[in-house]
């Protein structure tokens, strides 16, 4: 599978490219800001883009998707959205071929109720759901409890080696594993509920104490 990962502008945003390398067919994911440069590698590959997905519909995750239509004929999806072709709709467990590699919708609301990941082969990507060494913003209630439910029976459940792309530059590194945020991120590291919105309350203070940037 061939992957890239952009900074698309924004507040640090990343936008993805991945292709199933035997069949030329690629997805993109979160395509905004600045679509063309996502754009200019797939027809630099020799890819054509079969999805474009959103992992949730704040607008600077969905701001390129008239660029890439007008480009490619392709409207993105969301959670709740039918791909006309195939009459598929984007739901918990729904799965999309790309050529000869199955892609799985996981919905993990939290930061919005529509947050979805996107899982590919080794690879899943978390939009704002989980960030390197965080996790997305929510409040500290019920969509704290969704993102907290979603992050333990979801993406917990994940193989270790499980690559993970975030929808942001927010964390410690561009990129990671579920079996190193399992080991190192604070928020996964929490023992109960309670103690996970705890650390969202007082995240500032536990950065500086930690000498987290």
């Amino acid at each position: 599978m061939f992957v890239k990962q952009f900074y698309t502008g924004g507040d640090r945003n990343f936008g993805y490219l991945f292709a199933d390398k035997s069949t030329g067919l690629a997805t993109l994911i979160d395509p905004s800001y600045s679509p063309k440069i996502m754009l200019e590698l797939a027809q630099e590959q020799g890819f054509t883009i079969k999805y474009v997905f959103n992992t949730h519909s704040d607008h600077d995750h969905t701001n390129g998707n008239d660029t890439v239509f007008a480009a490619t004929g392709i409207r993105a999806l969301l959670f709740g959205d039918v791909e006309l072709d195939s009459g598929i709709k984007v739901v918990d467990g729904a799965q999309f071929n790309l050529g000869n590699l199955p892609i799985q919708i996981i919905h993990t609301p939290g930061h919005t109720q529509d947050s979805i990941c996107i899982q590919v082969a080794d690879a899943v990507f978390t939009g704002d759901t989980l960030f390197i060494g965080k996790v997305g913003g929510t409040d500290f209630g019920a969509n704290a409890h969704a993102q907290y439910d979603a992050l333990h029976a979801k993406l917990m459940k994940l193989p270790d080696s499980t690559r993970v792309f975030p929808g942001h530059d927010f964390g410690v590194s561009p990129q990671s594993t579920i079996g190193n945020e399992r080991k190192t991120n604070p928020f996964l590291l929490q023992p109960d509920f309670a103690s996970f919105v705890d650390l969202k309350k007082n995240w500032l203070e536990y950065k500086k104490k930690h000498g987290i940037a």
